[in-house]
């Protein structure tokens, strides 16, 4: 199954690194958020991906380009440039790099993906979340329902304690609880290529019009992962 990711947004709540580099290429643990993304994927057997790029593309391209020679040991001729690899950590991967546009929404930036996903059901996700959901639980559900959208949904912690008051006495502290009602999107997708005709032109949000539309007509179902 195709997977489609969208690595193209300014990334401004991270503004400190996202000066010189996009959002997917914050570095945790010596690698780029996209190639953790990538690797939980790939763990999958999910190997064909579709990175949708806009700002600053060209450090995505060049992390790719450059991905054998900056993972592997070898040897190098300069009198011609021959290189000969002694060993390399390499991926199974099959990268499209899309330009999408600086200021595509995310519709849009799907949308222009569309070519390279001959007409087949599709795995979506963005380029700035981890996580360790099973895809082949979110998958299975999917089909077995029948509806054009999977969307995985999550219950974030609270970012602040919770106080339960009586007569202002605090009878109940819980430093960052988790939050038991509010179920937000995950990030994880699953989508049939028909809900692509949701989706208008480059100024439409994944998440608004195309959702809301296929909620409205009972295409859209929730993945809980906990």
């Amino acid at each position: 199954m195709k997977v489609v990711i969208l690595a193209g947004g300014f990334g401004t709540r991270l503004s400190e690194y996202t000066e010189y580099i996009p959002k997917p290429m914050v570095k945790i643990g010596g690698k780029p958020i996209l190639w953790h993304i990538m690797e939980h994927f790939s763990k999958y057997m999910h190997f064909d991906f579709n990175i949708a790029l806009g700002y600053k593309s060209e450090v995505i391209k060049e992390f790719f380009i450059n991905y054998k020679a900056l993972n592997s040991d070898f040897r190098i001729d300069l009198d011609n440039g021959n290189i000969f690899y002694h060993s390399d950590n390499l991926k199974k991967w099959k990268v499209n790099l899309i330009n999408t546009g600086l200021n595509t929404m995310t519709g849009g930036r799907v949308k222009r993906i569309k070519p390279h996903l001959n007409n087949e059901t599709f795995l979506l996700t963005y380029g700035d979340g981890v996580s360790n959901i099973n895809l082949d639980h979110l998958i299975s559900f999917h089909k077995s329902h029948g509806k054009l959208v999977t969307i995985t949904a999550v219950r974030p912690p609270a970012r602040f304690g919770e106080l339960e008051i009586e007569d202002n006495d605090v009878i109940s502290f819980k430093e960052k609880p988790q939050l038991q009602d509010g179920w937000i999107n995950g990030g994880f997708f699953v989508v049939e290529p028909e809900f692509l005709e949701f989706i208008e032109n480059d100024k439409t949000m994944f998440e608004r019009e195309p959702l809301e539309k296929a909620s409205q007509l009972g295409q859209l179902k929730a993945f809980k992962h906990n």
